[in-house]
């Protein structure tokens, strides 16, 4: 009886489904964000990523063994990009972001996130040797400008005492690991089980990180996280690790890597909303017109690119 509307529906949302894809994605690493600076005071930042990708490890590996022995040549294939896939995107990117949301305000890391197709960008010029347009350069240096006016809280002379934006600068280098994992996604060949290299690259991002959480142990000890905390990792491991990623992986393969990191746009929209409503965050002036010039900038740099989309 339900069968042909629903058919007729699923027809109309498949060319629909990578930017509903992106846009899930989009709102879970919103979260990410929120709940990483509200449980900084409780949990480390290596021992929060260690966590978070354990529970992730753990979700994937009943849906990921019994498909590993036919997955596993095709990956060892691939084995240079697996491991730059596992160090950029699980040991690094998130783990520098938690290191500086343990200083800088929620509300900055997602702002800060508008930034990422202008990286993704200047990496993609890098490394396929496509030189940028004249209007391209000029585009992206009032993006890096909206970004200073956020870093410096709206004082930009700051920029050479940089005391008060370390956490800013490490959320940055964490979303510039993270532009570089989106580049090394792009032409994965389509025989690749994306479950399966989803899963080993956790493993091996997992096996990363050791080195790293021992120190963090040793210095500061165990975490003791209340029962909120917990359930916080447990969010992480299951929505920004397993479900935004993965979903992300299935858009990045059918539309391509620019295209897919201009939804990441949608995180600061998201996460702007989420901050003010759990960590009673408010934006101020320098907020908004460093927003604008990041945003900005990637308008004009797209339309200098001769490009639809970054």
């Amino acid at each position: 009886m339900f069968a042909t509307p629903v058919a007729a529906s699923a027809r109309v949302l498949a060319p629909l489904r990578p930017q509903l894809l992106l846009i899930f994605a989009a709102l879970c690493w919103a979260g990410n964000f929120v709940l990483a600076r509200g449980v900084s005071a409780q949990v480390p930042p290596i021992s929060l990523a260690m966590g978070r990708w354990f529970v992730a490890a753990v979700l994937l590996a009943p849906l990921a063994l019994p498909r590993l022995q036919a997955g596993l040549a095709p990956l060892l294939r691939m084995r240079g990009r697996l491991l730059g896939l596992a160090f950029l995107g699980i040991a690094c990117s998130n783990t520098l972001v938690y290191v500086g949301l343990q200083t800088t305000p929620a509300t900055h890391g997602v702002l800060l996130n508008a930034l990422m197709p202008i990286m993704v960008a200047l990496l993609a010029a890098a490394v396929w040797r496509k030189p940028l347009r004249p209007g391209a350069w000029l585009g992206m240096g009032v993006s890096v400008i909206g970004v200073l006016f956020i870093v410096t809280r709206g004082q930009p002379t700051q920029v050479f005492s940089m005391d008060s934006g370390a956490g800013d600068l490490w959320v940055v280098a964490g979303m510039a690991c993270w532009a570089g994992y989106t580049l090394l996604l792009r032409n994965v060949a389509p025989q690749i089980d994306k479950l399966v290299l989803l899963w080993v690259s956790v493993v091996l991002g997992l096996l990363m990180l050791l080195p790293a959480w021992a120190g963090e142990l040793w210095l500061q000890g165990l975490p003791h996280p209340s029962g909120r905390a917990f359930a916080g990792i447990l969010y992480l491991g299951v929505f920004p690790s397993v479900l935004a990623l993965f979903a992300y992986m299935r858009a990045v393969a059918e539309i391509g890597a620019s295209r897919a990191a201009a939804f990441l746009h949608l995180i600061p929209a998201f996460g702007t909303l989420m901050a003010a409503a759990f960590l009673g965050e408010a934006l101020a002036l320098y907020h908004y017109v460093g927003l604008a010039a990041i945003l900005g900038g990637l308008v004009w740099t797209q339309q200098a690119s001769g490009r639809n989309s970054l």
